[in-house]
């Protein structure tokens, strides 16, 4: 029974995942496993996941880990990097082998997006076979010329990319990842899809609990650099009131993204916040600030497997509110991560 010091979820998902490879991979899956039956994993490797077989490649190097780790109810959900040659037959053969979605990358948008689309147009046979075969398309929705300010790029895409992207291919599947403006959640939230539920959105944990001053407070905050980046306390506000609507428009998705320390507080960071270690005290703390705790469940556990078409998970996880001390660092491989809110206490904590 939920109580202002307890609360009992459906297990949640992870709708937006970045575990990496090699050695790396099995100090992060912990954490995730830890609190998530399910999560998709990106497809934005070097080289990226751009096939069936490589997908397959890479879902057997993360049951390896796990078999590792000794964990055997986490179940990855791959999916493919969308490129400008992507093919309607892969596209057809990804669905019969259980890949869960394609994933544009706008060229150059975000870690390890160098091979992203250089133009939608040349995606549409891809498209249309996704279309055809109800394969979701995931969306990091920005556009990457020069000339748009960082802080704009989402807005831009919508007007530019995802309106007419929806306008040409009416029963596509989208889901807007990680998205961060109020704009965006105005556009998921009034979207007409008649009468299909054919568009949503992932949010991550520190888009609603930061704006952007969080990279600049003192001076500058590398680890809470990510992309997209994070904006005004407007977009913060938005996102938040989306979030607990109850709207089954949006759901869980951390973004959650390892880097090694050092790679982020180098002349050039890397872009990703890692919240992988405590995401779902870091959403019931977002929830709790507004008093709609009661909507966590909805959009942690229930809103992404229904977009999806997957059976809602059966086991239960339960939540108290117990402090929780987020440590300075943890080991990634040979190097260490700092997770998001290091070195700070937050309220709940996962029994």
């Amino acid at each position: 029974m939920n109580s202002p010091t307890q609360i009992q979820l459906i297990q949640p998902d992870d709708w937006h995942l970045h575990i990496r490879d090699g050695e790396v991979m099995k100090d992060v899956l912990a954490d995730t496993a830890r609190q998530f039956a399910r999560a998709i994993i990106m497809p934005n490797l070097k080289p990226p996941v751009t096939t069936v077989e490589l997908a397959k490649a890479y879902q057997s190097r993360i049951k390896s880990n796990l078999k590792l780790l000794g964990i055997s109810s986490f179940i990855p959900l791959m999916t493919l990097y969308l490129t400008d040659n992507t093919s309607a037959d892969e596209v057809r053969k990804a669905k019969a082998e259980g890949i869960i979605g394609f994933k544009l990358y706008p060229a150059g948008a975000t870690t390890n997006s160098d091979a992203g689309v250089s133009d939608i147009k040349r995606c549409h046979q891809a498209l249309e076979a996704m279309q055809a075969v109800g394969m979701p398309l995931l969306v990091h929705g920005e556009v990457t010329s020069a000339d748009i300010d960082i802080f704009d790029r989402e807005v831009v895409f919508i007007d530019t990319v995802l309106e007419s992207l929806r306008k040409d291919f009416p029963e596509l599947k989208i889901v807007f990842e990680h998205i961060t403006t109020k704009q965006a959640a105005q556009y998921v939230r009034d979207a007409s899809t008649g009468g299909k539920n054919t568009i949503a959105a992932t949010i991550t944990p520190q888009h609603l609990l930061m704006n952007r001053n969080a990279i600049f407070a003192g001076g500058i905050r590398p680890h809470n650099y990510c992309l997209p980046v994070l904006k005004r306390e407007e977009h913060r506000v938005a996102l938040l009131e989306a979030a607990t609507s109850g709207s089954a428009r949006f759901f869980l998705g951390t973004d959650s993204a390892p880097h090694a320390k050092g790679a982020k507080e180098a002349a050039c960071g890397c872009a990703g916040c890692y919240s992988a270690f405590n995401a779902l005290g870091l959403y019931a703390e977002a929830f709790e600030s507004v008093a709609k705790l009661d909507r966590l469940e909805g959009f942690a556990s229930f809103f992404g497997p229904d977009f999806y078409s997957l059976p809602r998970n059966g086991k239960t996880i339960t939540l108290v509110k117990q402090a929780q001390s987020i440590p300075a660092q943890l080991p990634l491989g040979d190097a260490t991560i700092v997770p998001l809110r290091a070195g700070e206490t937050i309220a709940w904590s996962l029994i």
